[in-house]
């Protein structure tokens, strides 16, 4: 193998020319060097003895090379591309470059043994003579291979080191031309910086002078604004409103109407004072703009952080948002301020909403509330206490002061006012009518048909609520010809309670009975027994005779009957059984402390005749004037025995009573028991009452009679021709039942021991209470109050039991169950007070015929 084909070989020429990525780019780019090859391929193999004289082309000039890569080096359009095409170009040139050599040489060794191959065949078929020449010719051609070989090695040694000094004259090369491309590219950095500059110079003037036009535009709007009205004053003198005033009004206009105007444009103006102040220092300092609008938000937020600014540009603009950043931080502190102050007197006037639940809500204001408040409280305490809400047209701090004055512990039960009106259905879910459990709608003090009128509407305002109600309606009404009106607008969900037909007919059992308003107070307020309806399904199958003696901690008084549809049977017959589904009316001291046990044994109580007293006529008399005064007389004409007079008693015209009477519904004719008598004068003045036979009134013989007998010797001083003796005797052969609206009254009638009182407004908001809790007892009420029917009556001893004689309250029971009467309570003789409900029942003791009990019974 000869030395010039193995210059000639393509692996030789790829091993002496590596070019660099940036030579190559710019060679194969450059248009002044057509001679240079574009791309660098392979010579075929089938040419190279064609081209033994093949040299590399010469490189173009430095300055050539230069100016064209210059221009393709900066054109990043393709310069991905190109670097990607020349990375694959190198590695297979690479990789070529490692295979050629090996294979050329493996070539000419696979020459030389298959020529050493021919030439042993050859000597076998010679003799033996000629196998020492061929051992020398094997020894020459193995010295000219090995001789080949070394000249070989010799070869791409020498090549190499010339590959490497073409290398290091090409990277001498390409380091000047990075050298003249940087000082190429520094020129136009620094050209493209001038000009920039310039453009930012611009800019910033641009921003400093929008900034100040902006901020100097308000003014100039205000006097343009003030110059317009001026002008159209001037000149139309009809116009009135000048457009500064329209504008102030439309501004007012847009922060009173919308609540969060305020607040939004407070936000603008912040906006607005960052924007400008940002703009004002992009124009005064070097920053970037996003820098400027960050550091005028710093100034805005607070006012210290201009301290750092340099330059008197940058401090006044600085100075300058600061200022407005503590105007605004002023306006936002003011506008914080007023919305805690609203909220609070939001709060403060009751405003705010009530989320409660099984709430008793109260509708209104009257004198009856704190008696309602307080038995409410005594209710809910075996509950651990309640929530009571109460709704008026009065301002909540007054409310909550006047409940604040009243006299009573709460017991744990929570008071909740607010103010609105129950005719307003927004008013009425502030405070969750729809979730109470009791809605209690109290009479207006004043006139009656306006109190009345008022609750009628109130009850459509509580029909129209659209969640509906979960509880019922009581509603307290002054007049008893509206109660009709009021149950047909509200339905099943009202129960009423008419206020003065109550107290009128409580004052006419008192006058019959006195003592009973005492049994009343017991018996409505929640602090002694009160009635209570549950289910015993054990008590099913029993007669009501072992009934009224199955519960020794309280008294059964009559049966709500399932089959009839709930209806309440006072005072049943003994024989009626308990079917499935009945209930049992009971007086208990709580709804939790009563239970059916075991039937005791009672000894046969012995047959006594018990005669009932005859009705004698009565003659009572009447002071005063009420609306309801022809209530009134309807009642005692269906109580008092025939022959009884009704002395009326007051400042009333006599002329203009029997009008009265007739507008009021009364119908004289129709009167078959009592007769009128009409006085006129005031109840009050002393003239006017020893004008009347005072010592000729009787209503019933006084009880207690213990009373009596005191009352004449602690009044023995006084001469019996006084006016205060003749009231003393009066009192003793009479009984005065008055009607007392402030409780605080009643010690001092109590001191004076001349008169029985009935508590009107305490009675009423007892049986208020007693109604919200449980609008069944409405039903016993009513027939205890009616005319008919069943009532409370208080009988002597002595129509049950002889002098002295033994026996256990379940034995006195029994005994009044012979005239069907149930004994709920008694009085002894030296007590002040009547026992309803009492313990022990199964326990014997003597009694007396002085003693009095307390029934219930049919009206006589």
């Amino acid at each position: 193998m000869s030395l010039d084909s193995a210059e000639a070989s393509p692996s030789s020429s790829r091993d002496w020319f590596f070019p660099s990525p940036s030579f190559i780019h710019s060679t194969s780019n450059s248009p002044q060097s057509p001679n240079y090859p574009r791309k660098f391929s392979t010579i075929p193999r089938h040419s190279r003895s064609s081209h033994t004289d093949w040299k590399p082309p010469k490189t173009s000039t430095f300055r050539s090379v230069s100016s064209s890569g210059s221009a393709a080096y900066g054109d990043p359009k393709y310069g991905r591309v190109r670097r990607r095409i020349e990375l694959r170009r190198r590695e297979k040139m690479a990789k070529q470059e490692k295979e050629d050599p090996v294979l050329e040489q493996k070539r000419d060794v696979s020459k030389a043994v298959s020529g050493v191959k021919t030439a042993i065949g050859e000597m076998g078929i010679r003799d033996f003579g000629q196998r020492v020449k061929i051992r020398w010719q094997m020894a020459s051609y193995i010295a000219i291979l090995i001789t080949a070989f070394g000249s070989l090695v010799h070869k791409n040694f020498s090549l190499h080191n010339q590959v490497i000094d073409l290398q290091d004259q090409i990277s001498t090369m390409n380091i000047r031309l990075q050298a003249c491309n940087t000082s190429d590219t520094f020129d136009t950095i620094s050209i493209l910086q001038e000009g920039d500059h310039l453009s930012s110079k611009g800019l910033k003037i641009l921003a400093l002078t929008v900034s100040i036009a902006l901020l100097s535009m308000p003014l100039f709007v205000f006097k343009y604004i003030d110059y317009i009205s001026k002008f159209r004053s001037s000149y139309n003198c009809s116009e009135k409103v000048s457009l500064n005033k329209q504008l102030e009004y439309r501004v007012d206009v847009l922060l009173s109407v919308h609540p969060y105007a305020k607040a939004l444009a407070l936000l603008v103006a912040t906006l607005m004072l960052i924007c400008l102040g940002g703009l004002a220092l992009f124009g005064v300092t070097d920053d970037s703009l996003a820098d400027c609008l960050w550091l005028s938000w710093t100034y805005v937020a607070d006012s210290g952080n201009h301290a750092n600014s340099e330059g008197m540009g940058p401090r006044l603009v600085s100075v300058s948002i600061s200022f407005g950043g503590m105007l605004i931080f002023a306006m936002m502190l003011g506008l914080v301020s007023d919305a805690i102050s609203e909220k609070l007197d939001s709060l403060r006037k009751g405003r705010s909403e009530v989320v409660e639940q099984n709430h008793t809500l109260i509708l209104g204001w009257s004198d009856k509330l704190g008696s309602l408040l307080n038995q409410l409280v005594i209710a809910n305490e075996s509950l651990g206490g309640g929530i009571v809400v109460v709704m008026a047209e009065r301002d909540k701090e007054e409310m909550e002061l006047d409940i604040a004055k009243m006299e009573f512990d709460f017991r744990g039960t929570s008071v909740i006012c607010r103010s609105g009106s129950p005719l307003i259905l927004a008013d009425l879910k502030k405070v969750s009518v729809s979730k109470a459990r009791a809605i209690v709608v109290l009479a207006d003090d004043g006139n009656a048909d306006q109190s009345d009128a008022r609750a009628l509407r109130t009850v459509l305002s509580l029909t129209g609520v659209k969640e509906g109600l979960r509880g019922h309606i009581v509603v307290e009404l002054s007049d008893l010809d509206n109660e009709v009106l009021v149950k047909l607008v509200g339905g099943e969900l009202v129960e009423t309670v008419v206020a003065h037909d109550v107290i009128g007919r409580l004052m006419i059992q008192c006058a019959r009975q006195p003592g009973l308003a005492q049994i009343w107070e017991d018996i409505l307020g929640f602090e002694n027994c009160e009635f209570y309806i549950k289910r015993w399904p054990q008590l099913d199958g029993m007669q009501f005779e072992d009934v009224l003696i199955s519960f020794p901690d309280a008294i059964p008084c009559g049966v709500k009957v399932a089959s009839r549809g709930g209806k309440i049977i006072l005072n049943p017959e003994d024989s009626y059984v308990l079917q499935g589904g009945d209930e049992v009316l009971v007086i208990a001291e709580d709804d939790d402390t009563y239970a059916p046990g075991a039937l005791p044994m009672v000894n046969g109580a012995s047959f006594m005749h018990i005669a009932r007293p005859a009705r004698k006529p009565q003659k009572i008399l009447l002071c005063g004037w009420r609306r309801d005064v022809d209530d009134m007389i309807v009642v005692l004409d269906a109580f008092l025995a025939p022959g009884s007079e009704l002395w009326m008693f007051n400042e009333v015209v006599e002329s203009e009573r029997e009008r009265k009477l007739i507008d009021g519904g009364l119908d004289l004719s129709r009167l078959v028991n009592i007769t009128l008598v009409h006085r006129e004068g005031n109840a009050v003045i002393r003239r006017h009452l020893e004008s009347l036979p005072l010592e000729s009134f009787d209503s019933a013989k006084r009880l207690p009679y213990r009373e009596a007998m005191v009352t004449r010797g602690q009044r023995g001083s006084f001469s019996r021709g006084s006016w205060i003796g003749e009231m003393q005797q009066a009192s003793d052969r009479s009984v005065i039942i008055s009607e007392i609206l402030d409780p605080r009254t009643k010690n001092l009638l109590s001191m004076s021991k001349i008169s029985d009182y009935v508590l009107s407004n305490e009675l009423v908001s007892m049986a208020l209470a007693m109604v919200a809790e449980d609008r069944q007892i409405n039903d016993v009420l009513e027939e205890l109050f009616a005319e008919e029917g069943n009532e409370l009556h208080i009988r002597l001893a002595e129509l049950y039991l002889h002098e002295g004689e033994e026996m256990s309250f379940y034995e006195i029971i029994l005994r009044a169950r012979q005239k069907r009467e149930i004994v709920i309570g008694y009085r002894l003789e030296n007590a002040e007070r009547a026992v309803i409900n009492p313990p022990n029942k199964n326990e014997r003791r003597r009694w007396s015929v002085k003693d009095v009990f307390v029934v219930i019974t049919e009206k006589e």
